[in-house]
């Protein structure tokens, strides 16, 4: 479906997901095509002399405003705004379903640099650059530890943190940097429901994940798709998705950019749903889960198929 996961989620069928899966924009790294009002944070103070920076509009404002998530102007807002939207489809994940949401971090630069396209630091695609206030944790070099402080956020919404697997990934490009090690590894959280009472309970086969079912996986990080430089190895996603959604069960990725979560979940029998406001990308994951569909489809049924194709001819 194309449009803002925001809307999209309130429009899912309560208890109707087995699984969420997503890699949101990662804070102040890409823009993915998106405009974004750089004058925003001076908007909002204005509205009322009251506020401070760290006070954070609702999504809506937000988006109203000319914001896109992942550009906020502050990590405090991009946190706010992500967990704002996740909760959005918390009553269409079942009482037993698990959501996996990978996340990277960011180092804090009072001037960042945004990349239109690509890799924070690849190639030589367009960016531009921005000022980002300074104050508290948001300090230059500063390692933000976003992952931790989402992670958080979220067990104040009474979710619970299962795991917070770690994607080791051996072939990082180099940096230019001479007094830091490189950044090797991003998080990938699992979160299941709080119940009323007692202890969460929740779908997971875990012979379908890595042997040894350590909470470190290591895989390369690959070249992305369709003009989506972040896109997730397969290998990384097909035990999460064959662990934490039953034979028959529907995956949901709200923000699915060319539809890899979509393509291994129909790979391997399960539903899948996926919401991706960039229209490019959005026809990019539409093709490429009817390309797995039709491959994956009993043998019977693509006779039938090409048979009804002629006859329409």
């Amino acid at each position: 479906m194309h449009g803002d996961a925001y809307d999209l989620m309130e429009k899912l069928e309560p208890e109707s997901i087995d699984l969420l899966i997503t890699s949101p924009p990662y804070w102040g790294l890409r823009s993915y095509g998106q405009e974004h009002n750089e004058e925003i944070l001076k908007e909002w103070l204005a509205e009322d002399e009251s506020r401070v920076q760290t006070d954070v509009p609702p999504y809506e404002w937000y988006r109203a405003h000319g914001g896109v998530l992942g550009l906020e102007p502050l990590p405090e807002w991009f946190v706010a705004h992500l967990v704002e939207i996740l909760q959005r489809g918390a009553a269409a994940l079942k009482a037993e379903g698990s959501m996996w949401i990978n996340i990277g971090d960011t180092y804090f630069a009072r001037w960042s640099s945004i990349r239109h396209d690509g890799r924070q630091g690849l190639g030589d695609n367009p960016r531009s650059r921005r000022r980002t206030p300074m104050g508290g944790f948001r300090q230059e070099k500063q390692l933000l530890l976003i992952p931790a402080r989402f992670a958080i956020a979220m067990q104040d919404q009474r979710w619970i943190v299962r795991n917070d697997l770690i994607w080791h990934k051996p072939n990082v490009p180099p940096r230019p940097e001479k007094d830091r090690l490189r950044l090797g590894h991003e998080h990938f959280f699992h979160f299941v429901k709080r119940p009323k009472e007692g202890r969460p309970k929740y779908y997971y086969d875990m012979s379908k994940v890595e042997p040894g079912a350590l909470d470190v996986v290591k895989t390369m990080a690959r070249s992305g798709s369709d003009g989506h430089s972040a896109t997730f190895p397969t290998d990384l996603i097909t035990p999460r998705i064959l662990s934490s959604c039953p034979p028959g069960g529907t995956v949901l990725d709200p923000f699915c950019g060319t539809g890899r979560a979509l393509s291994v979940a129909a790979a391997n029998g399960r539903r899948g749903i996926g919401f991706e406001l960039h229209e490019p990308f959005h026809q990019a994951a539409t093709a490429n889960v009817a390309k797995v569909v039709k491959a994956t489809a009993p043998p019977q049924q693509r006779t039938t198929t090409k048979r009804k194709k002629k006859t329409e001819e």
